[in-house]
């Protein structure tokens, strides 16, 4: 069975606005002479035409850094993004960054961005950097799959490969091939030094003694990095360098701030709900509310149904032998007593007996009057233990999510924020 794809508006925006940064860039295919190395295997190439190169046409200088500015300027103004000074991350070429939240299709919007690039300007020559091995794979197998849908639309397909050290006649065809070449490789093959040096970098007898870098940088190749947050180490970033890009391109939901270069493009959460692109979004916060004890501490971890009546498990403080404190979880009814639990701590001494486990709203409330809901935490709560108590709650909203809607075929992604906790936002598959 073939897969349909659909046209959205969003992919298309997003690789026009990198195109248009680069607006009147002539269409240029410009050929050159590869190293030929040296070397016995040089003798079976008898004709120039085998080490014909073609790579990607450099900036015209009628198109200098001041205009390029202007034209992403103008379309940070249309995209809603506050525009940038100056060309970030000039000194390594031309450097750019979109935004598209999880889910929405960020690897075909590359790869649409791609042709688009192609189409106005001849560039041929992309590489694609990912953080792992096992994303290396899923980009691969989204070129598969979208082959013949973009064939159809454009007319030409993609060559595309994974960068393997001991199949070194692909970096050759990477360059002196004049369609639209792609070669995907993960951080790991170019970042080792010193006696685990990367076959990358080292002048190879079976590669007519030549570097497989110097062949991949004289293309002046494209770079899109997927996922820079789990890419762009320090190391990483000088080694990219190495490839001599002429424009790197950025593309994740969660950039960090120091990878964000002249963002082009945004889609984030809220803006993929609002063009329904997803089909719900949910915020989950973690509450901490006050209390009328003394440097209480509490945390409602959930509530526990069964036949009889209702329990809850709770987290307090217990002192413990010496008179050290720590904190525990307990299964709690009706009547318990978290001044006796916690062996005789003055912080829960007023009150805080067990009246009340509703399971219809999840909450918990003492003879004191103080109410505390699942999830909820209150009292003295430190930086560690707030996060702690975020990570679990996710994972068991997350599972919550996934049993109501995976057999309805909904994804659900569980997403963290700096301010807001989590997010869950199920996908249709």
């Amino acid at each position: 069975m073939r897969i349909q794809y659909k046209h959205q508006k969003f992919q298309a925006d997003a690789a026009k606005a990198v195109v248009d940064v680069f607006a009147g860039q002539p269409y240029l295919t410009p050929s050159y002479m590869m190293d030929r190395g040296s070397g016995y295997i040089q003798q079976s190439f008898t004709d120039d035409v085998n080490f014909t190169g073609w790579s990607n046409q450099k900036i015209v200088p009628e198109l200098n850094d001041q205009l390029i500015l202007e034209h992403l300027q103008k379309i940070q103004r249309a995209n809603q993004i506050a525009p940038s000074n100056k060309l970030e991350g000039r000194s390594n070429g031309y450097n750019l960054t979109i935004e598209m939240e999880t889910g929405v299709g960020k690897t075909y919007t590359y790869i649409k961005t791609m042709y688009e690039l192609n189409r106005a300007y001849g560039w041929s020559k992309f590489i694609i950097v990912v953080p792992s091995i096992a994303i290396r794979e899923g980009v691969y197998k989204s070129f598969e799959m979208t082959q013949e849908h973009f064939a159809e639309e454009y007319g030409k397909k993609i060559r595309f490969f994974i960068y393997n050290s001991a199949q070194l006649t692909e970096i050759d065809r990477f360059a002196s091939d004049s369609s639209i070449n792609v070669m995907i490789i993960n951080a790991q093959a170019f970042n080792a030094r010193g006696k685990d040096a990367r076959r990358i970098y080292m002048k190879l007898d079976e590669f007519r003694s030549r570097r497989p870098i110097d062949i991949i940088a004289k293309t002046n190749p494209i770079l899109i990095i997927d996922e820079p947050q789990s890419v762009e180490g320090k190391q990483t970033k000088e080694n990219l360098k190495q490839f001599h890009p002429m424009l790197t391109l950025r593309y994740s939901a969660t950039h960090k701030s120091d990878s964000i270069y002249n963002m082009v493009y945004r889609l984030d959460a809220m803006e993929a709900y609002n063009k329904r692109l997803v089909k719900k979004i949910a915020v989950k916060g973690i509450t901490e509310t006050g209390s009328t004890a003394t440097d209480s501490y509490l945390y409602l971890e959930g509530i526990n149904l069964s036949k009889g009546d209702p329990t809850a498990t709770l987290q307090f403080e217990m002192k413990m032998a010496g008179g050290a404190l720590k904190r525990k979880s307990r299964i709690v009814k009706e009547g318990d007593n978290l001044y006796d639990y916690s062996n005789g701590l003055e912080e829960y001494k007023n009150g805080f007996v067990v009246s009340h486990i509703d399971g219809r709203d999840d909450s918990v409330e003492f003879i004191n009057g103080i109410k505390i809901y699942a999830g909820d935490v209150m009292g003295a709560v430190d930086e560690d233990q707030l996060r702690r108590i975020q990570i679990r709650e996710t994972i068991l909203s997350h599972l919550q999510r996934e049993r109501q809607l995976f057999y309805k075929g909904i994804k659900v992604l569980s997403l963290f924020y700096y301010n807001i906790f989590m997010v869950n936002i199920p996908y249709s598959q």
